[in-house]
């Protein structure tokens, strides 16, 4: 499965976001796209319409991840939210998905996205 994360840049998303996927998906037959890894700025338009799920990272609003879910979105690709416990993600999210999950650690981040996954899987 290929997975795109969305994600605002507004925090230190390399160390936690991409590392821990990194990390605990490294032997994974999943595919992650990490569209800022090595400060790479790809078409999103083409790259999202490969992927199977999109799992944004909605703790910090960002015009560019509305812009994300919103391609996500008209080519029918599976979008789940994740955001930090205490952080209120934008109402507007529920506009394309009420699949929204909070997590309070790197822990309960990776127990969400292993979830998503197996549910994509059936």
């Amino acid at each position: 499965m290929r997975i795109y994360i969305s994600h605002s840049r507004s925090f230190d998303f390399d160390n936690e976001l991409y590392s821990p996927i990194r990390k605990h998906f490294s032997d994974s037959a999943h595919e992650f796209v990490l569209p800022h890894e090595n400060g790479s700025d790809d078409d999103t338009k083409s790259v999202i319409a490969t992927c199977d799920l999109v799992l944004a990272e909605v703790s910090f609003p960002a015009i560019g991840v509305g812009i994300e879910l919103g391609r996500a979105e008209a080519a029918g690709i599976r979008v789940v939210y994740v955001h930090r416990v205490g952080t209120t993600p934008s109402s507007s999210i529920r506009r394309i998905t009420d699949d929204i999950r909070e997590y309070a650690s790197e822990t309960g981040l990776l127990q969400i996205i292993d979830s998503a996954l197996i549910r994509e899987e059936i």
